[in-house]
């Protein structure tokens, strides 16, 4: 790794906590140090114009700057698993997907490892679309270093209120950071060709229980100033998962009068490039089993 991506990790600030740890010696405030993998397959459920016909060659990473009860990826997010690899070998699992068939590169998880990707990107370009996954909460200043790598963003929009987000995330700002990053995202121009996504941005939201009040702002939000040039994924996979015994409100799916409810807000703003999901995406068939 050359000096100034080396400098990146020394004293990191590459997500908006900022936490100064020196990721090259010992663990961040994502809770790694170094890349680490969980898993990497063709993923077949993702929005159709990413999972398109072969599926979305997906790369689940470990660590993550949030730290959502709920999460699906619990173990992955809280760096319990994963498999030490070098940009290298990140380099191979680039070609080793596109030699299976993958509609794209998904890089799940992504924003405290980019100097490790900008460095397998320097080693191989992928010659299909890249996908930055990411839950949102990222720096502008690291997604302009990554950005000529990337040609699709797949951030979520998981909440509008700070209060909401303090309960659920732990990150008080969560939307006001999200709400910069989503709009540098826009940038990326909308490209389709034969329903699959070429380049463009995508903002998912996942209906939470309870949430429709502020499921509802974010539609506004994102139908004031995404609406023309982004599609929005409005998610009902919520299933009871992770550490939540002290979230009781959180102990079962949603309603299909709550998914419905955002569903109606989007359609009555006019929102059109919009996906939906069906009652059988709330389930633990869905949550990948983890190789490393």
């Amino acid at each position: 790794m050359n000096a100034d991506l080396e400098k990146l990790l020394t004293n990191c600030r590459l997500c908006p906590l900022s936490c100064g740890a020196n990721r090259l010696t010992g663990v961040g405030a994502c809770g790694v140090s170094g890349l680490h993998i969980a898993k990497y397959y063709l993923h077949p459920f993702e929005e159709p114009c990413i999972s398109h016909k072969n599926g979305s060659g997906t790369i689940f990473f470990t660590g993550c700057n949030l730290r959502c009860p709920y999460c699906q990826n619990f173990e992955v997010s809280r760096a319990q698993r994963g498999k030490a690899i070098t940009p290298q070998e990140l380099a191979d699992i680039f070609k080793r997907l596109e030699d299976m068939g993958a509609d794209n590169i998904s890089l799940v998880t992504p924003s405290h490892i980019a100097p490790y990707l900008m460095q397998a990107f320097r080693l191989y370009k992928p010659q299909i679309p890249v996908v930055y996954n990411t839950g949102g909460y990222d720096s502008v200043e690291t997604l302009s270093l990554i950005d000529e790598y990337i040609d699709i963003y797949l951030p979520d929009l998981k909440f509008y209120s700070p209060s909401l987000s303090k309960r659920y995330l732990g990150r008080e700002n969560y939307f006001e950071v999200a709400e910069k990053a989503l709009l540098f995202m826009a940038k990326k121009p909308l490209r389709m060709q034969n329903e699959k996504m070429l380049s463009g941005l995508i903002v998912r939201h996942l209906v939470m229980p309870l949430c429709t009040g502020d499921s509802k702002a974010v539609v506004k939000w994102f139908a004031r100033n995404l609406k023309k040039g982004a599609y929005l994924s409005l998610m009902r996979q919520y299933t009871p998962f992770g550490d939540i015994e002290k979230y009781p409100e959180l102990s079962r799916k949603i309603t299909a009068r709550e998914y419905n409810a955002v569903v109606e807000e989007a359609l009555s703003l006019g929102i059109e490039n919009l996906f939906t999901q069906e009652k059988q995406s709330a389930s633990e068939e869905y949550i990948p089993s983890w190789d490393y």
